[in-house]
């Protein structure tokens, strides 16, 4: 039984089975009545991924990046997690920086309808625009409904010209947006390429990737997949859930979402999408643009109750049951079914339906029709519903059964505030003041603490490691460290965790990462006549610094330095003195105007 964090191809044997994606599996998925089995297949109510599982008889080992309640309760405890701070703080994923919150006059005050005032309603199926009659009662919606249940393109408009500004279709890193829905999609779409047109952005920059593209035609969906992953257009992909997973596009630096989410697997899946790597653009971070509230709505939520996948039974599989069940009492229940079904479905006909309803079915209303079957015989009912086969299909069809009108507004809006989200509403003053108190207080009780402000030389890649999970245990990231400084400054310094420890704590020059290590590197060959040989080696030790935060002697035993033959190898080529080397370059590294290294 295991619980791991990377890609794996589903393989299978009489001994041995090991999944990928184990959250897929569900526990409590429900299980056929024995009436049901006789003309239901399991793999309706249980995942294909389930029965597979439960299948073969042999030891189960799983692996996700989204662990839930049910993974457990179906593979048991983990034996081994690897969390994605943890990636992120040993370097083989990026972190996001603080997320932006926009907020807007109608994402803070709702759109509120009054008593007396009309509606403009559209039905998502048939395309048709029409008024309800006037409101009885105040009708009132709020930021998670937007998009949803009211098109307000105002909003959309204002929050999407506002993130623009940040944006460049034409730049490096692309941009993944999460729409409500296919019509919502197209909504988006039209803004952005609206806002960018007078620009002069290439209208490809922008595309719709969802299940409708190319009217549903697989091979064209690919395609634009591959195009979003492989070439320089489209930079900004629009989507609903066809992205949200299973798709690997390591230049996504910023994930917009214009819609609410409640699962948190989803919500960290679509995360997911661009914590990947990606030395090529010089990716560092991504950023998330939330004007809909997701991040901080499923802040709080660190596990997940399982959701169970019971597909909506349809007549046609219901009526099928009456075909090949027997017994008096399994087609009673059946037929029950059928009638629970339609009490549901009778109030969403319209007048069309219900006339063609009336026709095909000899009675006066669903009503009626409902009570003729009840007062029927067992045998009588069954023969009248499969005789009915006309009428289902008008209640399967009918312009109302499939999407509730939604509301249109024409309300206006007006952006209110664009800020960056550090945490319990703190300003990025207050968030580098916490990390000053943090360092403060700490620096003579945490260790690693310690030695990175008397002695950073002696770092090791493990003390590193773990003072960087206790800074993120408490909320301190190099990511949102950098942003507020830039915030509060103006000054855009990429900094890493040592530095900006030894900055606060010792008063110590604020430069980044990258220049620290060139001036360091710059200043040891000013020291030494390198040969050719070595001065190769300190080019490849500095590329590897810019990557990396400690140098130490197990530096060599790992990546392309052990491929080269390791420490031992590399030694020989400077005469047996790697290790006075290395020392001196971490004194050079480290002598940046605070307290001198001890």
């Amino acid at each position: 039984m295991l619980s791991y964090y990377y890609d794996f191809n589903y393989f299978f044997s009489f001994y041995l089975t090991q999944a990928d994606e184990a959250h897929r599996g569900y526990i409590l998925d429900k299980e056929l009545s024995d009436d049901e089995m006789l003309y239901r297949n399991q793999e309706d109510f249980i995942s294909k991924y389930r029965v597979v599982i439960d299948y073969f008889d042999a030891v189960k080992v799983a692996m996700t990046a989204t662990p839930a309640l049910h993974t457990s309760e179906i593979f048991g405890t983990p034996v081994f997690s690897y969390s994605y701070r943890e990636a992120v703080i040993e370097g083989f994923l990026v972190d996001h920086d603080a997320p932006h919150t926009i907020t807007t006059r109608l994402s803070t005050d709702g759109i509120v309808y009054h008593p007396g005032d009309t509606v403009v309603l559209y039905d998502p199926v048939t395309g048709e625009i029409i008024n309800s009659d006037q409101l009885e009662d105040e009708l009132k919606f709020e930021v998670e409904q937007f998009n949803r249940q009211v098109i307000t393109e105002s909003f959309n408009r204002t929050v999407l010209a506002e993130i623009a500004n940040d944006l460049d279709p034409e730049g490096l890193g692309k941009t993944l947006v999460f729409a409500v829905d296919d019509n919502h999609a197209d909504l988006i779409v039209k803004i952005l390429k609206e806002i960018y047109e007078p620009l002069g952005v290439d209208n490809d920059a922008i595309l719709k990737i969802t299940g409708s593209v190319g009217g549903g035609n697989k091979k064209k969906i690919i395609e634009a997949i591959k195009h979003f992953k492989n070439e320089k257009f489209p930079n900004i992909a629009v989507t609903v859930d066809l992205l949200t997973t299973g798709i690997d596009v390591p230049e996504i630096t910023t994930i917009i979402f214009m819609r609410r989410v409640k699962s948190r697997i989803l919500f960290e899946q679509m995360l997911g999408r661009a914590t990947r790597l990606c030395p090529a653009i010089g990716k560092t971070h991504f950023e998330i643009y939330d004007p809909v509230g997701v991040y901080t709505s499923l802040d709080p939520y660190s596990t997940m109750k399982p959701v169970v996948a019971n597909p909506s039974t349809s007549y046609d599989d219901l009526l099928a049951g009456l075909e090949v069940l027997t017994t008096e009492a399994q087609l009673k229940n059946q037929i029950d079914m059928i009638i629970a079904k339609l009490q549901r479905n009778k109030r969403q006909l319209d007048e069309t339906a219900l006339a063609h309803f009336r026709d095909l079915s000899g009675s006066d209303s669903p009503e009626s029709f409902i009570e003729t079957l009840r007062s029927l015989p067992v045998a009588a009912a069954k023969a009248r519903l499969l005789d009915s086969s006309e009428v289902f299909a008008i209640l399967k069809n009918s312009s109302k059964a499939g999407a509730k009108p939604v509301v249109i507004s024409d309300a206006p809006d007006e952006l209110l505030s664009h800020e960056r989200g550090y945490g319990s509403g703190e300003k990025p003053e207050d968030y580098l003041d916490a990390f000053h108190r943090f360092i403060t207080d700490n620096k003579n009780k945490n260790m690693a603490l310690l030695t990175v402000c008397t002695s950073p030389a002696s770092m090791t890649r493990e003390s590193l490691k773990s003072l960087k999970l206790e800074l993120d245990r408490n909320h301190f990231t190099e990511a949102q460290l950098n942003s507020a400084w830039k915030a509060v400054t103006n000054e855009d310094i990429a900094a890493d965790i040592i530095s900006l420890i030894r900055q606060q704590a010792l008063g110590s020059a604020r430069i980044s990462h990258e220049e620290r290590i060139k001036k360091a590197v710059a200043r040891l060959k000013k020291q030494h006549h390198f040969n050719k040989m070595e001065s190769n080696w300190i080019d490849r030790i500095e590329t590897n610094l810019l990557n990396e935060t400690i140098l130490e002697h197990d530096s060599f035993e790992t990546g392309a330095f052990k491929t080269f033959g390791g420490f031992a190898k590399i030694d020989k080529v400077f005469k047996n003195k790697l290790d006075d080397i290395i020392t001196e370059l971490n004194q050079y590294l480290y002598d940046d105007g605070g307290n001198a290294a001890s």
